[in-house]
């Protein structure tokens, strides 16, 4: 059993390097979709990534058109402030995956509006008028979400 955490065109190390911790300790998977705003072998990606690179289950993937090629029938939730669900309205399953867009954009709002069905968002205060939450943040709480409820596959 596995979630997919699609990180498409990430631009900053660090989230990707928690990200990417977060998947090897759950035993997620993590797709990086090009153009990344790095290098894998980026020294703060690795640093953020700890000892976990061993064991992070990755692919890397070309573009977003590539990506969607190979996983086309894939159940694909796209986690945006646009969103008309909440996270926790979703039923997650075995193998869903979950895209997330780049820290200063987001995902494409082309993109988007194809498939807004599948578009999620998690609940923010109106008065504080944050645009989003931190990438690593928002990708651990909507996938803590679906191992929830899923029982928590081979972490117990």
């Amino acid at each position: 059993m596995a979630i997919h955490i699609v990180l498409v065109e990430p631009e900053i190390p660090p989230n990707t390097g928690n990200i990417a911790r977060t998947c090897a300790a759950t035993g997620s998977v993590l797709h990086l979709v090009k153009p990344l705003g790095f290098s894998i072998d980026d020294k703060s990606l690795k640093r953020a990534g700890l000892d976990y690179w061993p064991y992070v289950k990755l692919k890397v993937h070309e573009s977003l058109g590539a990506f969607l090629d190979e996983y086309k029938d894939r159940n694909l939730y796209l986690a945006t402030t646009k969103g008309g669900r909440l996270y926790t309205e979703v039923a997650f399953q075995d193998e869903d995956m979950i895209l997330f867009g780049k820290e200063t954009a987001g995902l494409p709002r082309a993109f988007i509006a194809e498939r807004e069905k599948q578009a999620i968002r998690i609940p923010m205060s109106r008065e504080t008028r944050l645009r989003s939450f931190n990438l690593s943040n928002s990708a651990n709480i909507i996938l803590f979400e679906a191992l929830r409820q899923l029982d928590f596959p081979d972490l117990k």
